[in-house]
């Protein structure tokens, strides 16, 4: 099945057109600083950096951070594709992607905690401990996420030629 998929003709495509893999790959490089760029200011602020940001409009961030996920995936398995034998014994590539599973985990939950508390966090003019508890953690993975991918990348190409 995923020989299959490697010889695709979107996979072929994409692999070997002048401009298949740039095209991909740089829609990839911007859904990833979007997505890790906005995270970054969310979990900051929560953090107590930014504090010009009020707390309830970091609610407005995430539709953002979501739309960006969703080129991530797309861009991602049409990257994936090209190689997916290669990347399925990948160590790097197996924690960037369970890492990016763990990251839309803790997102979400955080997502969830923003739209119920923080316009009583701008009131109070400090995070619940919930809130709070999950910044670190969250940057944290996103940061593992990054190191990953950029180890994906490098390493393959040192293994593969």
């Amino acid at each position: 099945m995923l020989a299959g998929l490697e010889n695709s003709q979107f996979a072929i495509w994409v692999r070997g057109e002048l401009w298949g893999w740039p095209l991909v790959l740089s829609v990839h490089a911007l859904g990833t600083a979007v997505v890790i760029g906005f995270i970054f200011i969310i979990n900051l602020r929560l953090l107590g950096f930014f504090e010009t940001i009020p707390y309830a409009s970091l609610k407005r961030l995430f539709p953002v951070v979501w739309a960006a996920l969703v080129l991530q995936f797309l861009s991602g398995f049409a990257l994936w594709i090209t190689k997916p034998t290669r990347y399925v014994a990948d160590v790097a590539f197996l924690l960037k992607f369970s890492s990016v599973i763990i990251g839309i985990v803790l997102t979400s939950y955080l997502y969830g905690i923003i739209k119920r508390e923080a316009a009583s966090w701008d009131t109070a003019g400090a995070v619940s401990s919930r809130g709070g508890k999950l910044a670190a953690p969250a940057l944290l993975i996103w940061c593992v996420v990054v190191i990953a991918s950029r180890l994906t990348a490098y390493l393959g190409s040192v293994y593969n030629g």
